[in-house]
C-alpha cells in the first residue's frame, strides 16, 4: 500500500477519523527508537499547555527486528514499569536508517495522473515491491516554481514486527513518523531552506527543508570513530557529506538554504556545531545550535529549559494536532471496508444475485422434499388401518407358533462331524453328546494319535465349530479318546 500525501484517508479510517489529524489533547507517551537505544517521555496537554510527565532513556538489549517480538515488549514493559509511566497511547519515532528516499520532479500533469505517475516511479526506484513498503510523500517547490515529490518509505515487515513488539508492551501506537521531521517542520510560508542534523547514536540524521517539503533526508553514516570509551565525530566525513548533498539540490533551492540547524545539548551536539561552524560558514551558511524550543514552536506553551528531542517533539505534535510530514502508521480497515474494497460494484451485483440464486435453489429444494412428505403421508394414512390389522396378526402367530425347532440342529451337528472323520475308519466315534446351549461331546478310539490329530483339524475348519479341546486320551495304538467343541449355528430347513 502506497500512502500519498493527497489521499482522503478519511475514506479508509473508520468514524471519519484522519491519520494525520488525530484530534488534539490528552496525554501521551513519545518514543524514539536510534540503534538499540530508546528514549521517551510522557506528556500531558492541559489548558494551552504540555506538562512532562516522566523521561527515560535505556539501551535495549533485544534488537525489535531480529529477536522475538514478545520478549523485546517485554523488556520495553519492564523500562517503562521502572519509570512508572502507565500511559499506553504513544507515538512512535522509526529509526532513521530504516527510511528510503526518492526524489523525483513532478511533470505537469493532472492530480490523478500525478498519483500515478509517483507510484510507477516508487515502481522503478526503491529496490523492493511497493506491496512491501509503506510509502509516505512530501511535496515542495523551489524558489523557481518548480514541483518536486520526496518519496519516504519504510519496509513494511519492519513496522508489522514494531507494531507486534508494542502490543506486546501493552502499547497502542497512534502515529510512526521520523523524529528529524517532527523536530525541523517543513513550513510553507517559509521562502528559505532550513538544513538539519541531529546526532543519533551510530549516525547523524541530515534533513533539508524548503518550499513546504522536505528535499531531502539521510543518515550519514560512518559520522562517527570510537575513541576509547567515547565517540568522536568524523568532521570531516560530515562536512563532505554536506558539500555533497547541497551540491545535488537544485540550484536555486541550493540558494535558499542559509541555516544549518543542530538539535541537541549533548557533547556531540556541541562538538558538531563547533567544528563544523567554520567549515560550512565558507558555503554560505549559518550554524545554529537547538538547546531550546522556541516559544512559538508548537503553538503551545513547554516548560521552561526543555531539551529538545524526537520522542517529544513528534508527542507534542500529535497532541496539538500538527502534522510532520510523514505518517508510516498502517491505516486501521474493518472487515466491511475491506469487503466494500475489494469488490466493485458489478462485482457486488454479481455476488448477490449469485448468492440469491443459491437461496432460491435451496429454498425450491425443501419445498419438492416437504410436497413428497406430504404425498407419503397420504399413502401412509390410506394403508394404516391393513397395516394395523397385519401386526396384529403376526403378533399372535409368534405367540401360538410350535414350541419346537424345525432347524435340525443335531442332525445338521452330527453331518459336519462325519464329514470331518476319515472314511478309512482309522478314526471311529462311540459315544456322541449334544448339550445346550451349544455343547458337543464325542468319544471314540482312533488308531494313532496323528490320525486323531488330522480329525480335529478337519473339524475346526467348519465355520459352526468353535473352541475344539481335548479332553482324555488314553493308550497309545489304538487309543480312546474324548474331546468338546461348541456348536455356534443352527442347522438345515
Amino acid at each position: 500500500m502506497i500512502d500519498l500525501r493527497k489521499f482522503d484517508l478519511r475514506k479508509l479510517t473508520p468514524g471519519g477519523m484522519d491519520l494525520l489529524k488525530r484530534q488534539a489533547g490528552g496525554s501521551l507517551l513519545g518514543l524514539a527508537f536510534d540503534s538499540g537505544r530508546l528514549e521517551g517521555v510522557a506528556l500531558r496537554r492541559t489548558n494551552g499547555s504540555v506538562e512532562v510527565k516522566d523521561t527515560f532513556s535505556v539501551s535495549l538489549s533485544l534488537d525489535p527486528l531480529t529477536n522475538a517480538p514478545e520478549l523485546v515488549g517485554r523488556e520495553i514493559r519492564k523500562h517503562l514499569d521502572a519509570a512508572e509511566i502507565r500511559e499506553r497511547r504513544c507515538a512512535v519515532c522509526l529509526p532513521l536508517n530504516w527510511a528510503l528516499t526518492l526524489v523525483t520532479k513532478l511533470p505537469d500533469l493532472p492530480e490523478p495522473d500525478l498519483v500515478n505517475f509517483l507510484r510507477i516511479e516508487a515502481e522503478r526506484g526503491f529496490p523492493y515491491a511497493p506491496e512491501s513498503l509503506i510509502i509516505s510523500i512530501s511535496r515542495f517547490r523551489t524558489p523557481a516554481g518548480e514541483p518536486y515529490a520526496t518519496q519516504v518509505a519504510v519496509p513494511r515487515d519492519h513496522v508489522s514486527r514494531l507494531e507486534s513488539v508494542l502490543k506486546a508492551a501493552q502499547l497502542k501506537p497512534v502515529t510512526f513518523s521520523l523524529g528529524i521531521a517532527a523536530l525541523q517542520s517543513a513550513h510553507p510560508e517559509s521562502a528559505h531552506g532550513v538544513l538539519a542534523l541531529v546526532p543519533g547514536e551510530q549516525h547523524v540524521g541530515l534533513q533539508v527543508t524548503g518550499g513546504g517539503g522536505v528535499a531531502v533526508l539521510r543518515a550519514l553514516e560512518g559520522a562517527y570513530e570510537p575513541e576509547g570509551g567515547e565517540k568522536r565525530v568524523e568532521i570531516e566525513h560530515v562536512a563532505r557529506e554536506l558539500r555533497i548533498t547541497l551540491g545535488q539540490l537544485p540550484s536555486d533551492l541550493r540558494a535558499s538554504v542559509r541555516r544549518v540547524r543542530i538539535f541537541g545539548r549533548g557533547d556531540t551536539a556541541e562538538e558538531l556545531a563547533e567544528q563544523l561552524r567554520a567549515r560550512v560558514e565558507a558555503l554560505g551558511l549559518k550554524v545554529e545550535q537547538v538547546k531550546n524550543y522556541a516559544p512559538d514552536e508548537f503553538g503551545i506553551q513547554l516548560p521552561a529549559d526543555t531539551t529538545p528531542s524526537p520522542a517529544l517533539s513528534l508527542a507534542v505534535r500529535h497532541l496539538t494536532g500538527q502534522r510532520t510530514g510523514f505518517e508510516f502508521l498502517p491505516p486501521k480497515i474493518s472487515q466491511w471496508q475491506q469487503l466494500t474494497a475489494r469488490y466493485s460494484s458489478r462485482k457486488l451485483v454479481w455476488a448477490g444475485a449469485t448468492a440469491g440464486a443459491i437461496a432460491l435453489l435451496v429454498a425450491l429444494a425443501f419445498l419438492v422434499q416437504q410436497v413428497q412428505l406430504w404425498w407419503w403421508q397420504s399413502k401412509w394414512a390410506g394403508m394404516r388401518k391393513d397395516a394395523t390389522e397385519l401386526a396384529g396378526l403376526q403378533q399372535q402367530i409368534k405367540r401360538y407358533r410350535p414350541w419346537f425347532d424345525d432347524s435340525f440342529r443335531e442332525l445338521t451337528i452330527l453331518r459336519r462331524l462325519t464329514e470331518a472323520f476319515p472314511e478309512d475308519g482309522t478314526v471311529a466315534a462311540k459315544t456322541i453328546g449334544i448339550r445346550d446351549p451349544a455343547t458337543v461331546t464325542c468319544s471314540g478310539t482312533a488308531r494313532d494319535q496323528q490320525s486323531l490329530l488330522k480329525t480335529l483339524d478337519r473339524l475346526r475348519t467348519v465355520k459352526e465349530v468353535t473352541e475344539v479341546q481335548v479332553a482324555q486320551i488314553r493308550g497309545k495304538s489304538p487309543l480312546e479318546f474324548t474331546f468338546n467343541f461348541r456348536w455356534s449355528g443352527g442347522g438345515s430347513q
